[in-house]
């Protein structure tokens, strides 16, 4: 072979690696730095993310011993607390899974992220990469340090709902189902409450993927991307709007919850009913569950949780 041939030959393989880096997000390796027992079944990491340049908590609900078993990564609303999950905070997900043989794997943080990666680094919201944290640097530190087995689902309530069927989409490869509780997966109809909750929390909706109706919206539409979703367990589950049981337990919140629980799970049913008629379509089986009653609070989301679990649970081999 000539020495220009060998030339070629050498730019050529190059220039494919570099296209291969570039096309994909590099690996990443995140540390645990701590780690703290909250109880005998729930445990705090403290890990040196990367992509999220800080140190990021993570708190996991685990059985006791050491035995191999699956993960659920389980992820919170619009406003997630700083140090506790809204999981273990406002439902029984602690005693719930006390006695289960998964890891419920729980961020701390990420308001109005969206659990994304955002294209620029918002003034008041911060640097949010956190589709890569998730996906690519928390998957081995979870199965390192709790006897994960390698078999993940996803499930989350409202936007981390939505969040879980777009980390879906685009890793699917990683887990094996995904449930969405009061979660509207469909960017036509989720794009504007997405963007009015973001500017709502103080931050800048461009920010995120760009411009509405841009590549990076598509990039991120499960409905778009539905056909990732073969071959997977799918849980969807919302209520109509119509205040039910749990009204009473609101007092509280009660009036805040007719103002703003009810009209946003009644919108959050209408985008259901097209999700499911867009499965439906590709003859993608999925597990709707479209409650005659509900409003967008903890009290139904908690009901959401204890009944996806034994399809989840199946999914997972848990």
């Amino acid at each position: 072979m000539r020495h220009g041939s060998i030339a070629v030959l050498v730019l050529a393989m190059v220039l494919g690696v570099s296209a291969t880096l570039i096309g994909q997000p590099r690996a990443t390796a995140a540390r645990v730095v701590g780690s703290t027992e909250l109880g005998p079944t729930r445990s705090a990491l403290f890990i040196d993310s990367p992509a999220m340049g800080q140190i990021m908590q993570v708190q996991v609900l685990h059985p006791v011993g050491s035995h191999s078993r699956p993960s659920y990564y389980l992820l919170d609303g619009l406003d997630p607390g700083p140090d506790q999950s809204s999981w273990t905070n406002a439902t029984d997900a602690e005693p719930f899974f006390a006695n289960k043989n998964v890891n419920v794997v729980l961020p701390m943080g990420g308001e109005a992220s969206y659990y994304t990666n955002w294209q620029r680094d918002d003034p008041n919201l911060g640097h949010y990469q956190w589709e890569t944290f998730l996906t690519r640097e928390l998957p081995p530190v979870i199965d390192r340090e709790f006897a994960g087995n390698g078999v993940n689902g996803i499930g989350g309530l409202s936007m981390g709902g939505i969040a879980a069927f777009v980390l879906a989409v685009r890793n699917p490869q990683l887990y094996r189902a995904v449930a969405g509780y009061s979660a509207c997966p469909d960017m036509g109809l989720a794009q504007g409450p997405i963007m009015f909750s973001i500017a709502n929390r103080g931050g800048d909706p461009g920010n995120m993927w760009g411009a509405p109706g841009g590549p990076d919206w598509g990039a991120h539409d499960p409905a778009l991307l539905a056909d990732r979703l073969r071959g997977k367990t799918i849980y969807l589950s919302t209520g109509s709007g119509v205040p039910g049981p749990h009204e009473g337990e609101l007092k509280p919140q009660l009036a805040e919850n007719f103002l703003t629980g009810v009209p946003i799970e009644a919108a959050v049913d209408t985008c259901v009913t097209a999700f499911a008629q867009r499965l439906r379509a590709l003859h993608i089986p999925a597990d709707i569950v479209q409650n005659p009653v509900g409003t967008h609070s903890w009290s139904y989301w908690k009901d959401d949780l204890h009944a996806s679990w034994p399809t989840v649970a199946r999914a997972l081999g848990a």
